[in-house]
């Protein structure tokens, strides 16, 4: 059996063009990007734990998982319903068999180590366990209003969140990250005269480490550390010597960086580019108040004060947003107890955008 491992979302241009016709996907036309998997696969975290009822926490539980799993994996639906998670899915591995093949196509796909950890640790609940009797086997129609559902509750077309969409966002997701679409093609368990062709040049070994650099980039990014900031460039605009960057994190919080022309040209940013944005600690103030008024700072988030650590010179003050995402303001110690902040509170974290350093994965 073939190993095969899931590729990270991609670093490069949203907008580049992507020969889809070479996919085996459905029919043409538009998918989720990474930041819009990341909304919904937020609201299929929530949706699974929001609700007071053991028994039907358990049932949405065994719905994210196969969500998760044609997520990262990029299998079908079906492919996923007649997994035995019990043998099927060990040691961040999944075993995918094509149901219209024989044994001999069978692939085995490596996910990220912290999914895997998850996958674990939920197949390990004695009370979960007993749910998966008879593995997956779940009424695919079931599934789909389930998935149509979350996509609706994101504020998507229902359609955009169905199985296969799923899986068509993830073959673009990894080829827009330029993994070689003969691994994609790999990966999806589609055979193609392209596929067909690398075996002459690349061996089963070469193939698995040009994809094991992917997966090792995936499991290793943070999206939401402090002061960093993980998403996609949604805005440019060029000036004579300097430029303005808008990019949104999986969160949808906008954060603005302002640099030199020259830098845009050397990192080569373009819109639907995935970045990571960071944030010094003493460039971030606070502020109190409901609204902000008089304020010409680039970027203004709202957050909760998560706690106080205090020190003799200065305090580290830790804002937590709504996305989960800790932003660190570094002030005197004098100042903080002068202005009163406390742990609990609402306050504004401010900063301008020549603060903010950008940093490309490639």
């Amino acid at each position: 059996m073939n190993k095969i491992f899931a590729a990270p979302p991609g670093d490069r241009a949203f907008n580049a063009p992507v020969q889809t016709d070479q996919l085996p996907l459905p029919e043409d036309g538009p998918c989720l990007d990474t930041v819009q998997l990341a909304r919904l696969e937020q609201a299929f975290r929530r949706w699974a734990d929001d609700t007071p009822r053991r028994d039907i926490r358990l049932s949405r539980r065994r719905i994210l998982l196969i969500f998760l799993l044609i997520r990262y994996t990029g299998a079908k639906l079906n492919e996923i319903l007649q997994l035995n998670p019990f043998t099927d899915i060990n040691d961040q591995t999944v075993c995918i068999r094509d149901c219209e093949a024989e044994e001999s196509g069978a692939r085995a796909i490596v996910i990220a180590e912290p999914l895997g950890r998850e996958i674990e640790t939920t197949l390990l609940d004695p009370e979960f366990r007993r749910t998966l009797t008879n593995g997956f086997a779940v009424d695919p129609a079931f599934v789909r209003r389930k998935f149509y559902q979350r996509a609706e509750a994101s504020g998507f077309a229902k359609h955009l969140g169905g199985p296969e969409m799923i899986r068509r966002a993830r073959a673009v997701e990894l080829v827009r990250g330029n993994m070689p679409l003969p691994a994609v093609q790999k990966l999806l368990g589609h055979a193609t005269p392209s596929l067909t062709a690398v075996h002459a040049s690349f061996s089963e070994e070469e193939l698995r480490q040009v994809t094991q650099l992917f997966i090792k980039r995936e499991s290793s990014r943070t999206t939401s550390a402090r002061n960093s900031f993980y998403g996609k460039i949604i805005a440019i605009e060029r000036c004579d010597v300097q430029a303005r960057i808008t990019l949104v994190n999986l969160g949808g919080y906008q954060v603005t960086s302002i640099i030199t022309r020259e830098s845009l040209d050397r990192l080569d940013l373009r819109l639907g580019q995935l970045i990571t944005a960071e944030v010094k600690a003493p460039w971030i103030m606070l502020q109190r108040g409901p609204t902000l008024t008089g304020c010409s700072a680039d970027n203004r988030l709202r957050g909760e004060i998560a706690r106080i650590n205090r020190g003799t010179v200065n305090s580290e003050c830790v804002v937590r947003l709504d996305d989960h995402t800790e932003l660190c303001a570094l002030i005197s110690t004098s100042e903080r107890e002068a202005i009163g902040f406390a742990a609990g509170e609402q306050v504004w974290a401010i900063f301008n955008g020549f603060s903010v350093i950008l940093h490309t994965d490639g």
